[in-house]
């Protein structure tokens, strides 16, 4: 198991040897993993919220009409999406990808989740998009304030992954924290846990990766 003291070294090796840029990087992490047979089907996809907010929020659309519909546009979502709208994008596979493409997370009023899954799921589905779908009455705020702070964590086919923990701006410690949650969070999937990862890496957009080689255990 990785520690934080480790994590926050990695981090500051990756900005410090990293030359200033004229645009804000991002932190990535990299796991790599060993002994999964992901010919057997193995993947992850997982929804993990962080617990330090990074500057730029995951974009979130939410496809909803009537009343959820207005409170989601109050509550800031990034685009809303009715039926008729919803409708119209099926018909244009071009628009539809785009859309898909442009948002991290959808999030959809129950009534219309059959339509979606009719509509677009055939699109979705294999970008691991689906919506989450929020019952009648449920505060949407929440669901929204949620998703902002969470990343989507995707693995099929493959022994690595990469996702985002924040950007060079933030506090090393708080970049740590994020990492460590995500960490857990692949952990718990995994057949045998921290037994199942070969190594971390971190790295800015256009820096080199540092990586921490994971001790073999008894």
């Amino acid at each position: 198991m990785v520690n934080e003291s480790e994590l926050v070294e990695l981090i500051q090796e990756a900005k410090k040897s990293e030359k200033e840029r004229k645009f804000k990087q991002s932190l990535e992490l990299y796991i790599t993993f060993k002994d999964i047979d992901v010919k057997k089907g193995f993947a992850l996809n997982e929804v993990i919220q962080l617990p330090k907010q990074m500057s730029q929020p995951a974009k979130i659309c939410v496809m909803a009409s009537g009343d959820m519909g207005i409170k989601a546009k109050s509550a800031n979502a990034d685009e809303v999406i009715d039926n008729d709208r919803l409708t119209k994008l099926a018909e244009n596979k071009r628009e539809s990808r785009k859309l898909i493409n442009k948002y991290d997370f959808f999030l959809a009023d129950t009534k219309l989740m059959a339509n979606v899954g009719k509509l677009l799921g055939q699109l979705l589905g294999p970008r691991g998009k689906m919506p989450t779908p929020v019952p009648f009455n449920a505060p949407i705020e929440s669901f929204l304030n949620r998703y902002k702070s969470s990343i989507r964590v995707r693995l099929k086919n493959s022994l690595s992954l990469s996702c985002k923990i924040g950007d060079e701006a933030m506090d090393e410690k708080d970049l740590a924290a994020n990492a460590i949650t995500i960490i857990n969070a692949i952990e718990k999937k995994l057949p045998n846990g921290d037994k199942n990862i070969r190594k971390f890496m971190v790295k800015t957009t256009m820096g080199k990766a540092i990586k921490l080689e994971m001790k073999v255990r008894k």
